[in-house]
């Protein structure tokens, strides 16, 4: 049934691709992976194999590569991807030797895969559970680990019709979730190879602190009235966060304002460049240094740069909570500002330890926008408290990449000294 529903899967994505460019490069992406391995594949090389579905995927497993890296520098990093989100931005990452997408998860795909890379060992990151790879990897005795991995109650492995396909579970070596939990649910089918670690975004985001660079433009922006101003980042934004806390700024030029929008099309931007209309705004890509006239909004028009900004703020917005679901808020915490967010957090473990901490604070309306924001310039030490409450829990968190590379460390020894 899963092979039979995976054809009719590919067959959809063929006829997308026709319409959509994100599937189109998904698919294209898939079909060269094999190139792209027969190119670069080192005859004789040891390879790990860390698959991530997207970009939030790889920053959890990013703190992994780079330490197993470090310990292990004649080891060879193979990193595949599922979605054109994490390709292209990580396509280039230089802590892997291969980057690829991952080929569908068809028998014959899997089978020539593994052939290709004889992995020594492998690690699924969250939420991934391909059945054809993850079988033949238990079928040819080798290690695989789902690292960072959430389980929840809807999930199909503990549905009543969703025990077969549940099986793929018992293909890993062992577990390293974030909770207590998920350790329970995968107790409930007879699972009990797990471990609590937590997740390895907190290490990344701590190391994404430690390595920070300066920006000269935002430097410059805020270099212009920052005795008198505080600063607001907005990081991830959509239009319904963005219609809540640029109608209050309209109002309160106090505040510096940055924008990072998570689309960053020329319509988006010139749709908040016009809910600002009346305020001098640049962006970040064309900023004159040269202005006579002080900026009060700065938007981020590329890539790459959010959880280095977030290190200006005051106070810090993370958007999705009024869409999709809220985007990481871990990158503005880490810097120790308050982390503010709409009402679709609630499957967001990090949201809601945040709240509880009172490090993050969750807003249903602009009237709630509007009265924290008042309360925060009344009383300014409310504001700092979040914001140390904020930092203190991501110091709390970290840990779990050496915990489990500890944990894996014997076998690794194992596999790198053996011969083949």
């Amino acid at each position: 049934m899963y092979n039979l529903i995976l054809y009719l899967y590919t067959l959809g994505v063929a006829v997308c691709s026709l319409f959509n460019e994100k599937v189109r490069k998904m698919w294209r992406g898939e079909r060269e992976a094999f190139r792209i391995l027969k190119e670069k594949v080192e005859p004789g090389a040891r390879y790990v194999w860390f698959h991530a579905a997207s970009l939030g995927e790889f920053e959890q497993g990013r703190p992994l590569m780079e330490q197993l890296r470090r310990d292990h520098p004649d080891l060879k990093i193979l990193l595949t991807f599922f979605s054109p989100s994490g390709y292209e931005v990580r396509k280039n990452y230089e802590g892997a030797d291969i980057i690829c997408y991952l080929p569908l998860d068809t028998p014959t795909n899997a089978r020539r895969f593994l052939r290709l890379i004889q992995p020594e060992v492998a690690f699924f990151i969250k939420y991934e559970f391909w059945y054809n790879y993850l079988l033949i990897l238990k079928k040819r005795g080798i290690p695989v680990y789902s690292v960072s991995s959430i389980f929840r109650d809807g999930q199909v492995f503990f549905r009543w019709y969703g025990r077969q396909y549940g099986r793929v579970l018992k293909c890993f070596t062992h577990f390293y979730v974030q909770n207590e939990k998920s350790r329970q649910l995968l107790a409930t089918i007879g699972l009990t190879n797990v471990t609590i670690t937590g997740d390895t975004r907190f290490d990344r985001v701590l190391q994404v602190k430690e390595q920070a660079r300066q920006l000269p433009v935002v430097d410059h922006f805020l270099g212009q009235g920052a005795a008198t101003r505080k600063v607001f980042v907005a990081g991830s934004s959509w239009q319904p966060d963005e219609e809540i806390f640029i109608r209050y700024f309209r109002q309160h030029p106090e505040w510096k304002l940055i924008i990072a929008p998570h689309v960053i099309g020329e319509d988006h931007l010139q749709q908040i460049e016009r809910q600002l209309a009346g305020w001098y705004v640049q962006r970040y890509q064309t900023y004159d240094t040269n202005a006579t006239q002080e900026p009060q909004a700065l938007i981020i028009d590329c890539f790459g740069l959010l959880s280095t900004i977030y290190r200006y703020a005051d106070v810090c917005y993370v958007g999705g909570g009024f869409g999709v679901g809220i985007h990481n808020t871990l990158e503005a915490a880490v810097w120790g500002a308050p982390v503010i967010f709409g009402p679709n957090n609630e499957k967001f473990q990090e949201a809601q330890e945040l709240k509880h901490c009172g490090g993050g604070i969750q807003i249903d309306s602009y009237d709630d926008f509007e009265r924290l924001m008042q309360r925060f310039a009344a009383n300014p030490e409310s504001r700092s408290e979040a914001g140390r409450q904020a930092a203190a829990y991501v110091q709390s968190k970290a840990g779990a990449t050496r915990q489990i590379l500890s944990d894996v460390q014997p076998l690794i020894d194992k596999c790198h000294l053996s011969p083949r």
